[in-house]
């Protein structure tokens, strides 16, 4: 995956994911797949690109762009199954 992955990047001429924002993002897609629906993984995944594009063209560093982007999607996830 990771070479289709990082293939994809360049082709769509955007830096490469590093390895931390692979396993965060994959990290986040588990959670809204397994807590709110895996139809919407896809989808949050989309969201939190808009949202890394838009803070970074405002200036932010792209680690803190997606730091503040996870942040906000976890804040909205149901608690995991068997916790209150």
């Amino acid at each position: 995956m990771s070479g289709w992955i990082h293939d994809l990047a360049e082709t769509l001429e955007v830096d490469p994911l590093t390895t931390s924002e692979t396993d965060r993002l994959l990290r986040i897609a588990r959670d809204v797949a397994h807590r709110v629906e895996r139809k919407g993984t896809p989808l949050a995944s989309f969201l939190l690109g808009m949202h890394v594009a838009r803070r970074t063209a405002d200036g932010s560093l792209r680690a803190d762009a997606l730091d503040d982007a996870i942040a906000l999607a976890e804040a909205l996830l149901p608690p995991e199954p068997g916790r209150p």
